[in-house]
């Protein structure tokens, strides 16, 4: 195998067979012995499956690939093979370096071992050795961060501390190639996030290969994307271009009629309401700018609620530590603390921070970031306001005044930053990463990162020009 090539699959199968009872299996462990003997044609008490079949491509070192299908298209059955975990009936693969995977919660340790003992179960089974693993002990328990935990059996901890445990493992192993089977969808934001900056980080240099539905994080995540259906690659290639492809066939297979009555009375109260809103199309004030479909979206279950967790002070955080953010919070239109908002209100994002030097020209920033890392949006003081010089131990703090956008269901963390500079040179003091989570419980979006409220929306017949015709 080429020196630059990760893994290289070649014409993989993989069939099950499949027994309507137990009592079938026997029979095809027993007779078959006793048929051959009788030169007769031995009889079969299974029907096959096959979960994949000539499945071929090359990953090379450094790359970011996805898997991406619908369930019950071979993407887990892939990666275990990769991984040694199942072994193929048919084809070859190839792997140049050392695999940590997370495939499913629990895979690779024993529930009656306490945490400390699947650590160091684990860890060897990812090739470390009791010498390697004792060196590492402290940071894995570190980044799991389970406190006592670490010494009661692990059948005793929830699916987030399963994870915890074996993500801390896998990050400490030193791995060329890092296999992830969609395991992080159970963990809790703040461990996510610490996850995905590993990952971010991992993927400067190492090789990953992850499944995931969610086509817009193989998309921005990948280089390279695999398509599979049915056992079989259809499509591999670009990410933006497969994961097109992808969407386009799912949409193909769904179904006209899946819209349920009660949905369709309220599309219908939502089309009456637009109707009447999306006469009045002339705003001259920016204050009264209204989402049409506002009134209607929030008296129904597509409200886009969002919970606004505390500011914690003590979330991951790096910098040189002359001055600190102290406080986070997010406010309404009249500077009062918000624990709950709804997508498309108006919402200000307030920075408190304290200086313990004397500061020229300070910046106070934030970005928001879904549950994979990816950043939605964010600014910073640099631009819009004027230099404020800060004295030693002054407070000072920044307000961003916006509409909310409309979040889709799920968990975000609103990331600060405080530096003393300009825009590219600049001393970093103080970045938090994870000063508040925000828990989207429901949204009227179903597509795209984000939504975004709606001055009008019109559908509308288009003047013909006189003496045209519209060809039939």
């Amino acid at each position: 195998m080429c020196s630059d090539v990760a893994i290289h699959v070649s014409g993989l199968g993989k069939v099950y067979r499949v027994y309507e009872t137990p009592a079938d299996r026997l029979k095809q462990m027993l007779f078959p012995s006793f048929s051959r003997m009788l030169n007769k044609t031995p009889p079969c008490y299974y029907h096959e499956f096959s979960a994949l079949e000539d499945v071929s491509f090359t990953i090379k070192r450094g790359q970011t690939v996805g898997v991406i299908g619908r369930n019950g298209s071979g993407k887990s059955t892939l990666l275990q093979m990769i991984c040694g975990t199942l072994t193929p009936t048919a084809g070859s693969i190839e792997v140049s370096g050392r695999v940590a995977a997370l495939l499913e919660l629990g895979a690779g340790f024993n529930s009656d071992f306490t945490g400390r003992e699947n650590i160091y179960l684990y860890a060897s089974v990812m090739g470390l050795s009791q010498k390697e693993i004792d060196h590492r002990y402290g940071e894995i328990l570190s980044f799991a961060d389970i406190g006592d935990f670490i010494e009661q059996p692990v059948k005793s901890y929830s699916s987030g501390m399963m994870l915890r445990l074996a993500f801390a493992v896998i990050a400490n192993v030193d791995a060329d190639i890092l296999i992830i089977d969609e395991a992080l969808a159970v963990g809790d934001a703040f461990f996510v996030q610490k996850c995905m900056r590993f990952l971010h980080k991992f993927m400067e240099s190492g090789t990953v290969l992850f499944v995931s539905h969610d086509s817009a994080a193989v998309t921005n995540l990948c280089t390279h994307a695999v398509w599979l259906e049915s056992g079989r690659v259809v499509e591999q290639g670009d990410p933006k271009s497969v994961t097109e492809k992808y969407l386009e066939q799912q949409y193909k297979k769904e179904s006209d009629g899946m819209v349920s009555a009660s949905a369709e009375e309220e599309v219908e109260e939502l089309q009456r309401v637009t109707s009447d809103v999306g006469e009045a199309s002339d705003y001259s004030d920016e204050d009264d700018f209204h989402d049409m479909r506002r009134d209607f979206l929030n008296h129904s279950l597509w409200r886009n609620d969002i919970e606004i967790h505390s500011f914690d002070p003590d979330s991951p955080s790096f910098g040189e530590k002359g001055a600190e953010v102290v406080k986070v919070t997010l406010r309404d239109a009249a500077a009062r603390p918000l624990y709950w908002v709804v997508g498309g209100e108006n919402a200000i994002i307030q920075i408190e921070c304290q200086a313990y030097h004397q500061m020229d020209s300070p910046i106070i920033g934030f970005v928001v970031k879904d549950r994979l890392g990816q950043t939605l949006f964010g600014d910073n003081t640099f631009l819009g306001t004027h230099p404020l010089p800060v004295k030693r131990n002054e407070r000072f703090r920044a307000s961003f005044e916006f509409r909310m956008p409309i979040l889709p269901a799920g968990q975000y963390s609103l990331c600060v930053a405080l530096a003393d500079g300009t825009q590219s040179d600049h001393r970093q003091h103080h970045w938090i990463h994870d000063a508040l989570i925000l828990t989207s419980h429901a949204s009227s979006v179903s597509h795209g990162l984000v939504g975004i409220p709606m001055r009008r929306i019109a559908l509308e017949p288009v003047a013909q020009p006189a003496g045209s015709q519209v060809q039939g």
